[in-house]
């Protein structure tokens, strides 16, 4: 293989040769459906992480009528080299309306199962738990048949922020450890850590045995499978009910590179091998996102046969 070919080494390792292969060209988002959800949340300026992460998923999810929301702004204090979101060392000033915001948004949209992410708010003094928890409080006073997944950030660690959260009653609490433990300390911003998070789903289950806990993995940046299987053992080990595994994709040049496109056989043998370990649910290929409607979908119908079983009991 030519110098050319193989784009050299930089500062992160080698680039992935060649354009992307086939399995990751997806359809530009279009459409009547896709419109009328622009406009649903244009007209209330809210943000979505399937438009500001870039989200490979957002025309079929789009047209398929689903969305998920980001809350808190669009500016992130943290600047994870993988992340398309914006960052600076404060945020946005906060909407105080924005929970009734998406509350009228999820409404309008029909939607019965809701993933509501955020961006980090190290420059708040409760790093926005308050807000996550009445989000999740105003979108299930207008239907508590609706169910809210929860993808936040670590909160650096503060138990009590994450008990604020978990007290808006979502019915799954995700938070994800990203990559292998190798790699966190080049993959994302120097304020995050693997053990923090992993401890950050533990405790989560402890404050709320019944929460489903959810995280996600991108793969291709230079980990190995070992060090794949180590992450699942360690997420099993703490209590994580679903994994999902996707293909890391480079937002810009400024971000981190693609080392390795994975083929869909070896997203199949992970799954595999996360299914053995114990884990409820796993979603592997790669488009695959932490949010992504599979996993959602068998989500909804867990969650929807435990309340008619209790309701039966």
């Amino acid at each position: 293989m030519t110098a050319k070919a193989d784009q050299t080494h930089g500062r992160f390792g080698r680039v992935a040769p060649g354009p992307k292969p086939g399995w990751l060209k997806v359809p530009i988002p279009s459409g009547p459906t896709v419109h009328r959800l622009g406009a649903i949340l244009r007209e209330r300026s809210l943000h979505t992480v399937c438009e500001e992460a870039r989200c490979p998923n957002q025309g079929e999810c789009w047209a398929g009528g689903t969305a998920t929301f980001m809350v808190l702004g669009d500016t992130c204090t943290r600047g994870c080299r993988f992340c398309a979101v914006k960052t600076h060392a404060r945020g946005q000033a906060v909407d105080a309306d924005e929970p009734e915001k998406v509350g009228e948004a999820v409404a309008a949209m029909g939607l019965r199962y809701v993933v509501l992410t955020m961006v980090d708010r190290d420059d708040l003094p409760d790093g926005g738990a308050a807000h996550v928890a009445a989000t999740i409080a105003a979108i299930k006073r207008r239907d508590p048949e609706v169910l809210v997944e929860a993808l936040t950030g670590d909160f650096q660690g503060d138990r009590a922020q994450l008990a604020a959260t978990l007290a808006g009653a979502p019915d799954v609490f995700a938070h994800n450890v990203e990559t292998v433990l190798r790699l966190t300390p080049r993959v994302r911003d120097h304020r995050c850590s693997y053990v923090r998070s992993l401890e950050v789903l533990r405790t989560a289950k402890q404050l709320r045995p019944d929460v489903i806990t959810k995280s996600s993995l991108m793969v291709g940046l230079g980990e190995s499978e070992r060090e794949v299987e180590q992450a699942m053992d360690d997420l099993r080990e703490h209590g994580v009910d679903v994994v999902t595994f996707g293909q890391y994709l480079r937002p810009t040049l400024k971000h981190l590179p693609v080392r390795e496109h994975l083929s869909p056989a070896r997203f199949k043998a992970y799954e595999q091998r996360a299914l053995r370990k114990g884990f409820l649910y796993v979603a592997s290929g790669p488009l695959v996102r932490s949010s992504y409607k599979a996993a959602e979908f068998y989500i909804e119908g867990m969650l929807r046969r435990r309340r008619a079983a209790s309701a039966e009991s």
